[in-house]
């Protein structure tokens, strides 16, 4: 274990700020190459949960497309109303026919 006497806790653990810190070039290459590795690691978790997001909102907009379609294709109200109109014009064409 590492000392906790120590002013800046673990050495293991120390936080470096490049731009207060004197840093060696094959330091901070090596902080860089560090970084970009965590960086990748990073993506790969979030490209499969974005992918994964992605095909869930899709599912759901295609899902009520979808439905909407369905619904709107057994809507009858509307032939009822024709067949209405139609009974009503024809009532009114016999009426006013007689000349």
């Amino acid at each position: 274990m590492a000392e906790m006497n120590s002013p800046g806790g673990s050495q293991f653990a120390k936080r470096v700020d490049p731009k207060r810190d004197n840093l060696t070039k094959e330091q901070i290459e090596f902080m860089q190459k560090v970084e970009l590795a965590q960086w990748h690691k990073n993506m790969q978790k979030r490209r499969g949960r974005n992918v994964i997001t992605g095909l869930a909102i899709g599912a759901i907009v295609l899902g009520i497309y979808g439905y909407t379609f369905y619904s709107v294709s057994q809507e009858r109200f509307l032939d009822d109303l024709e067949e209405e109109a139609k009974v009503v014009q024809a009532r009114s064409n016999s009426k006013t026919s007689v000349n």
